[in-house]
């Protein structure tokens, strides 16, 4: 599975497969660089799927609701995650209304709802609206937990 991303240089439409969205990548039609995915990505079930099980980075998924007022409030803050880790860390948004088996899965009962998975695995969840600032330190511990039990 892949997505489609524009090239910020020359707008092409350029198809990443999801082991790669973390990596700087060249644009198909001018060459120039394509940054690493720098924005949440709204995620369906088969999107997260793929992206979890083929993800070289942690990954943080904010399941939320259009109508939730804190997932709105929790918005920017999933947003500046994306944008400071770009090439450490992927982050998703599952509408939880419309992926309501995916967010049975991960028994989400309450939204804001963040969790992070490393290696296809989950390896840390939490209800409640956190900043940026928690957001980023799951991924770092995350990505420290996978680098180590790897080595």
């Amino acid at each position: 599975m892949s997505v489609i991303r524009s090239c910020p240089n020359c707008d092409q439409k350029n198809r990443i497969p999801s082991a790669h969205l973390a990596d700087t990548g060249r644009c198909g039609a001018c060459k120039n660089a394509l940054p690493p995915v720098n924005e949440p990505l709204a995620a369906d079930t088969a999107l997260f799927d793929d992206i979890i099980q083929n993800a070289r980075v942690p990954v943080l998924v904010d399941f939320w609701a259009e109508w939730c007022g804190p997932c709105r409030m929790a918005a920017p803050e999933v947003a500046r995650t994306a944008a400071d880790l770009a090439g450490q860390a992927i982050v998703l948004k599952v509408d939880s209304d419309r992926n309501q088996q995916l967010a049975a899965r991960y028994n989400v009962r309450g939204i804001p709802n963040f969790a992070v998975f490393a290696g296809g695995k989950l390896v840390h969840q939490q209800a409640g609206l956190v900043g940026h600032d928690q957001m980023e330190a799951w991924l770092k511990s995350a990505a420290i937990a996978t680098a180590t039990a790897s080595a």
